[in-house]
């Protein structure tokens, strides 16, 4: 299924005497919510904007990892459920829990309060194709029966769930060389006989 992510644009001013640039964004034809956009505008802002300070926007970037946050952004939007929003409390949770993984890289759950999407990948894996890897199981999601058919879909469940307001993601390089993802999720979803939205 390919989704169309339009882009519109326009320019408030000369951005080297600290002029603004502004966004619109449409998915599929809907119109993202504000915060969304926001994320997205921070990413074409990052690309294309601020030459100017390009540098001071490589760290938030970086650290808030905002390209993952804008995928699960995306597929949420699909559906109409509203924008999640990026936490350093989760994300720190997330990175610690990375960290604990290193040495055997085994898709292992934490067990802890938050919902968690787990993937691992050699090469250059990177959190964007795990997100990715995470949201292409909504083929598999049938929604009138709440239920996977033909393949696995609780992680694009728990992308999409309508009750989760916040997440962390973190990645690390296992002692193996593989890469090891984790997004965590607040409130936690998946919750047994209740559907995602």
């Amino acid at each position: 299924m390919m989704m169309m992510l339009n882009l519109m644009w326009a320019w408030f001013g000369d951005n080297s005497d600290g002029g603004l640039c502004g966004f619109d964004f449409f998915v599929d034809g809907s119109h993202l919510d504000s915060e969304c956009g926001e994320i997205i505008s921070d990413i074409l802002e990052f690309i294309s904007c601020m030459e100017g300070v390009l540098v001071d926007h490589v760290p938030r970037l970086a650290n808030q990892g905002l390209a993952k946050n804008t995928l699960i952004c995306v597929a949420r939007a699909q559906v109409g459920v509203a924008n999640i929003n990026w936490d350093a409390t989760v994300a720190t949770y997330a990175l610690n829990y990375v960290n604990s993984r290193k040495v055997d890289c085994n898709l292992v759950h934490s067990n802890g309060t938050y919902g968690e999407n787990l993937a691992k990948g050699s090469g250059s894996f990177t959190g964007v194709a795990a997100v990715n890897l995470w949201v292409a199981e909504k083929q598999y999601y049938v929604y009138n029966s709440n239920s996977c058919v033909g393949g696995q879909c609780l992680h694009y469940t728990q992308v999409v769930w309508r009750d989760s307001v916040r997440v962390g993601c973190a990645r690390v390089q296992c002692n193996n060389g593989w890469w090891f993802v984790t997004c965590n999720y607040d409130p936690p979803g998946n919750y047994v006989g209740e559907k995602p939205y």
